[in-house]
C-alpha cells in the first residue's frame, strides 16, 4: 500500500499525496474509458490479511488527494481566465491604437503603396496583439476544465481493497 503514496510528502499518512505514478495510472486508466469514471478504484494487495479500516483510510486518502488536484485546476482555470482577460484589455487597447495609428498614416501621406503598407503593418501588429488572448478563450481553458471535472468526480470515487492471492485463487 505504501507505493501508494509519495514517501518523500512529510503529511500524516491520510493526508499524503498520491505517488505520482499511482496518480498518473490512475488518471491514465480513467482517460482511456473516454471520460466516464468508474463507480470504484480496485487496489489489489499482496498481503490477504485485508482490514476495512485500510480500506476506509486509503479511500479517504485517494479522494482527498483528487479533492486537493480539482482545487488547484480551480485555482489554475481561474488564473489562466483572469491572465486572458489582462491579455485581451491589453490586445484590445494594441488592435484599435495600430488602426487608428493605420488610418493617420493614410490621411498624413494620401493613398499610396508605402502608406497602404504602414497601414496594413500596423493592422497586423494589432491582430498580433490578440494572439494570446485568442489562444487562451479559443483553446487553452477547456482541457483544463475538462481535467478540473474528472479530478472532481475522482475525488468521489470508492475505493476497495482486494487480495491479489484471493483474487487469482
Amino acid at each position: 500500500m505504501s507505493q501508494m503514496f509519495d514517501l518523500r510528502d512529510p503529511s500524516p499518512f491520510r493526508e499524503q499525496d498520491l505517488a505520482p505514478s499511482a496518480e498518473e495510472y490512475i488518471v491514465a486508466s480513467v482517460k482511456e474509458l473516454h471520460g466516464e469514471v468508474p463507480s470504484e478504484l480496485i487496489v489489489y494487495l499482496d498481503d490477504p490479511a485485508i482490514q476495512d479500516e485500510n480500506e476506509r483510510v486509503l479511500g479517504n486518502a485517494v479522494r482527498t488527494h483528487f479533492t486537493r488536484r480539482a482545487h488547484h485546476l480551480r485555482l489554475n482555470l481561474r488564473e489562466l481566465i483572469r491572465h486572458g482577460l489582462i491579455s485581451l484589455a491589453i490586445g484590445l487597447s494594441f488592435l484599435v491604437a495600430f488602426f487608428v495609428a493605420g488610418q493617420a498614416v493614410i490621411r498624413a501621406l494620401g493613398e499610396n503603396p508605402w502608406s497602404t503598407l504602414a497601414r496594413e503593418s500596423l493592422l497586423i501588429g494589432g491582430w498580433v496583439a490578440m494572439w494570446r488572448p485568442l489562444e487562451i478563450f479559443l483553446y487553452e481553458w477547456w482541457p483544463l476544465l475538462g481535467e478540473r471535472r474528472m479530478h472532481e468526480r475522482l475525488s468521489r470515487i470508492r475505493v476497495r481493497i482486494v487480495s491479489r492471492k484471493g483474487a487469482t485463487g
